[in-house]
Formats: structure tokens, C-alpha cells, sequence
């Protein structure tokens, strides 16, 4: 479950939490909190140019160079859902290092968004259990043949990625012509409304 990195509006977005199942429609990260309210990306000065980095990234409201100084964490997910629970930052304890060095306790917000998670799983469409298990049994074979023949294993996934668009656009269409709407879908995938909203619009594509 590890993060990654996306860019929304010319903002680089650090997730620290990511799931297969979910994708980056509920990637998760740790938000902070500064008066009581989220404060927009920070910036950093490398000097000339026209393109000025900035990050989200909970460790870089640490108060230096004029940036903002986190007051408390909590959990967010990229679909907007915020965590209810505020988890202040013991600035004592952290000292003079920067945030990304010391050793700052994120169980909380993480488990706030995998609670958050949960209540997505429990919405979405279940899979027969044989598809489910041998889903289970690609992953592992796909794995394996990765360490051990690395080309074999990108053929394989190459195949399963036309595999599954093709069955996807079959299914996108049966549910298109059924009627059934972007929301249904969407919640039924675990995914935002964009993207279940683009699979129905391309689901009778080439």
C-alpha cells in the first residue's frame, strides 16, 4: 500500500497511501491543518525561472522560508472525503528537525482512511468469489514471472490490459443501455463520478 505522486492543476499531489483495488480515485494522504482550516499548496524558491514547484505534501508545512506551520493532521482521500478526527503535531517532540526527518505517529489518519475505505468496499459491486480468487492467482502468477522472466511478464500484462478493456467497454455498454445511472456506477466501482461518467460515454468506442 504504497503512495505516489500526481499533478492536479500544476500542483504536485504526494499520496502516501495507495490501493490496486481503488487506483487514485481513493488514494490517501495526510492533510494538515493551520488555524483550523487547510491551507493551499506550498512553494519553494529555486531562484530564477518561470516554474515555481509547489507540493501539498503533509511534511512541507514545517514553518521554514515563510511557509505555513502544520498545527494538526488528519486523513484525506482524493475523491474530497476529509477525516473527522484532528490529530495535533507535537512540534516539542520533533524538535528542530524538519518534518520529514523525525518520526511523526500517522496511525491515526491512517486508519481513518482505511475505515473511510472500508465504507467504499462495502458499497461497491462484490465479485463472484471465482473471479475474485483467481484475480488473486494472475497477481501472484504475474509477480512470480516478473522476478524470474521479466519480458514474459509484460507480454502477459499487455494481453490482460486489451483483455480488460475490451470487457470493460462491453460492460460500460450493457450498463449504458440499461440505463443505469453515472452515480450507480460510480459507487459500484469505488471510483469518482469523471471516471465512471468517461467509461459509459466510451463504452461503445472502437
Amino acid at each position: 500500500m504504497a503512495g505516489g505522486n500526481t499533478w492536479e492543476g500544476g500542483v504536485l499531489v504526494e499520496w502516501d497511501w495507495w490501493t490496486v483495488e481503488f487506483g487514485d480515485a481513493h488514494a490517501g494522504a495526510v492533510g494538515v491543518l493551520v488555524g483550523g482550516g487547510e491551507p493551499g499548496p506550498v512553494y519553494f524558491d529555486v531562484g530564477s525561472g518561470s516554474d515555481v514547484p509547489s507540493t501539498t505534501h503533509w511534511s512541507a508545512y514545517d514553518g521554514r522560508a515563510g511557509r505555513p506551520r502544520v498545527e494538526a493532521l488528519r486523513a484525506t482521500c482524493a475523491c474530497g472525503w476529509r477525516g473527522a478526527a484532528e490529530y495535533p503535531l507535537d512540534w516539542a517532540t520533533v524538535g528542530d528537525r524538519r518534518l520529514y526527518e523525525a518520526d511523526v505517529d500517522l496511525a491515526g489518519p491512517l486508519a481513518d482512511w482505511n475505515a473511510h475505505l472500508s465504507l467504499v468496499r462495502d458499497k461497491a459491486a462484490l465479485l463472484p468469489e471465482p473471479l475474485a480468487a483467481l484475480l488473486v492467482e494472475i497477481t501472484e502468477q504475474l509477480t512470480a514471472t516478473t522476478a524470474d522472466a521479466p519480458l514474459a511478464a509484460l507480454r502477459a500484462a499487455s494481453v490482460l490490459e486489451r483483455i480488460a478493456a475490451r470487457v470493460g467497454r462491453e460492460a460500460a455498454g450493457a450498463l449504458a443501455d440499461d440505463g443505469v445511472t453515472t452515480e450507480a456506477v460510480a459507487t459500484g466501482l469505488g471510483t469518482t463520478y469523471s471516471k465512471a461518467l468517461v467509461m459509459l460515454l466510451t463504452a461503445h468506442g472502437p
